[in-house]
């Protein structure tokens, strides 16, 4: 599946798009988990302690899970999962 980043999250990272594999059954912890191990520079950006912070919105299809069972959030191949900090303008 492919986790898609967001304005600074992308700087971090190093690259807009990250693929990662799951096994059957992982939710959107194990994704983020395997993220962070891939991208070990966005644990401080994106996690306080050992979730998610306040300000990082978590995208399922477009959806952000905090609108259903947020971490433990089923995911599946061919999902889009995304991460979004916040956004200020004026």
């Amino acid at each position: 599946m492919e986790w898609r980043l967001f304005a600074d999250l992308a700087d971090v990272a190093g690259e807009r798009e990250v693929t990662i594999t799951l096994d059957d059954g992982a939710t959107v912890d194990d994704a983020l988990d395997a993220l962070v191990a891939s991208r070990p520079a966005l644990r401080e950006r994106v996690l306080d302690g050992s979730t998610v912070a306040d300000h990082v919105s978590v995208l399922v299809n477009g959806t952000d899970v905090a609108t259903g069972d947020g971490l433990d959030e089923p995911v599946a191949d061919g999902d889009e999962l995304a991460l979004l900090p916040p956004v200020s303008g004026g």
